[in-house]
């Protein structure tokens, strides 16, 4: 039986993990590979790594950084970050991934999800779309390049045209509800969710369980990320690597509607 998932998003800068507020700061938070160990034992539904300076700086994906995270990675894991060949596709699902993120990439040149599916397989093409609420009358549009190029694309319909061209995932990225653990954007989930029969991933703005449940609740079997919730404890914000027990999944899961024995 399909169930919901349970995803902690990691953000990796110069072979570092960090953090950011609203796709800015970026405070160093660990090392990817201890936090990787961390969650292998914790036992989590899946591991989402993004590096978000990949597509900045004009380089193509740190294969070296891949290879070791998949070599300790107990969990399917998701990588994007710099992904704009065919080519690079296929290296990374060939050291361990199983899936690719997609995002500047899937903007600027459509065709590629096309490409990068038929090359291996749709079930492994995921496309990270990342949106924000712009101008006087609050519009959501995706942006790229980590928030700071507009596109003027709408969401629901871009997520509609990747789901054309064959991606098999997409992931909706709140740029505002990012690192601010204040709750989902549930108006922008509903839009996207509406548009596409694809599985969908939300990210942005969880704070608790209750948050998750209540996602889980209202859009059924989606993926549920988090950054912020899954590296940090308490008012203060202390780094400290968690994720739900058996015993807290199981609870959250039931909450939203799916009995798992």
């Amino acid at each position: 039986m399909l169930r919901p998932r349970i995803i902690p998003c990691l953000l990796v800068r110069n072979k570092g993990l960090v953090k950011t507020v609203k796709f800015d700061e970026g405070k160093y938070v660990g090392d990817p590979l201890n936090a990787v160990k961390i969650f292998n034992e914790k036992e989590v539904d899946e591991l989402m790594i993004l590096d978000i300076d990949a597509t900045i700086q004009g380089r193509e994906p740190d294969f070296e950084l891949i290879r070791n995270i998949a070599i300790e990675s107990r969990m399917p894991l998701c990588y994007g970050g710099g992904v704009k060949t065919v080519e690079q596709a296929k290296k990374i699902i060939s050291l361990g991934a199983e899936k690719v993120a997609l995002s500047s990439a899937a903007i600027e040149n459509p065709i590629i999800i096309s490409q990068i599916a038929k090359a291996v397989g749709t079930q492994s093409v995921v496309v990270v779309i990342d949106v924000k609420y712009r101008g006087i009358f609050k519009k959501l549009e995706v942006v790229s390049h980590n928030g700071s190029k507009a596109t003027g694309l709408s969401p629901a319909q871009f997520a509609k045209k990747c789901e054309e061209l064959g991606a098999g995932e997409i992931v909706i990225n709140s740029v505002d509800k990012d690192g601010m653990m204040t709750g989902f954007d549930t108006k922008l989930i509903k839009e996207v969710r509406d548009s596409i029969s694809l599985p969908i991933t939300i990210l942005g703005g969880a704070s608790s369980l209750e948050d998750i449940s209540g996602a889980i609740k209202e859009f059924g079997v989606i993926g549920v990320a988090a950054g912020s919730f899954f590296v940090f404890k308490g008012k203060y914000k202390a780094v400290l690597i968690n994720y739900p027990n058996a015993a807290e999944k199981k609870a959250v899961l039931s909450s939203g509607g799916f009995n798992i024995q």
